[in-house]
């Protein structure tokens, strides 16, 4: 029981029955459960995109632009058979600690997935796509003021090139989610309205899939948070990321 082991550390919260809100200030490490690998962290928002893919147990998920592999992780701990694949080698080592550290099992692949083939078809696709990472503005607010406009538009670009090649990698029936810690509708809510896959349609997502969170589904059946959703007390604790994710499915 996750709540046991945090005790007074944090205060569990109804906007999910996975994740609890840390209150304490001491470093991560010297937090009781930690180093034993019972529990990592991420933010509430980052946590959504692995539950649209649904139930992933024993199926062939890949996990794309992975690093540092909180995504990986919940979905080693739902069962899947686990594909993690990013550029970076450091950012690759740092995934490879953490999974060490809770005792999860996926297969880590150091690639850029623009040229990356896969030995064979997946069952479900998570894409965490490079984006501004203008939603983590609460820790980096000088995020707003480096990012221009043709950034924007250039990351735009990229990001339905990675969607268009990772849904080539699915199977007949399976699942793409496509993510982002952005606010700017180009790289969300306007990229996915123009989007046209061959063989693959958008597969809107219930509010009902995230009990709590209901709010976050807008009216494309998209995910989007804000950094000021969620309202806890004390309220300096309130907030989460800004993210979207958008939920595709293969025609079979």
């Amino acid at each position: 029981n996750k709540k046991e082991i945090f005790e007074n550390h944090v205060n569990s919260t109804t906007t999910s029955d996975k994740s609890l809100i840390l209150f304490d200030t001491n470093e991560i490490e010297k937090l009781p459960g930690y180093n034993n690998g019972d529990w990592w962290i991420q933010d509430i928002a980052a946590a959504q995109p692995v539950r649209l893919l649904k139930d992933i147990k024993g199926k062939k998920v890949a996990d794309l632009c992975a690093a540092p592999g909180g995504k990986t992780m919940q979905l080693a701990a739902l069962g899947a058979d686990v594909t993690a694949v990013d550029i970076s080698k450091r950012r690759l080592e740092r995934l490879q600690e953490n999974l060490d550290r809770t005792g999860l099992k996926a297969k880590l692949v150091q690639a850029d997935i623009t040229v990356f083939e896969p030995e064979e078809l997946f069952d479900a696709i998570l894409l965490d796509a490079p984006c501004t990472a203008s939603g983590t503005m609460r820790r980096h607010p000088d995020i707003l003021w480096n990012t221009a406009q043709q950034d924007i538009l250039e990351l735009a670009e990229l990001q339905k090139t990675l969607i268009k090649k990772a849904a080539s990698w699915l199977k007949p029936g399976g699942i793409l989610v496509y993510a982002n810690c952005s606010v700017f509708k180009d790289e969300g809510e306007n990229l996915i309205a123009n989007l046209q896959i061959e063989d693959v349609v958008r597969d809107p997502i219930d509010p009902a899939e995230l009990p709590g969170l209901e709010f976050c589904v807008n009216g494309q059946g998209a995910f989007r948070s804000l950094p000021h959703f969620l309202e806890l007390d004390p309220k300096e604790k309130s907030g989460m990321d800004g993210f979207f994710a958008a939920r595709f499915i293969k025609k079979s």
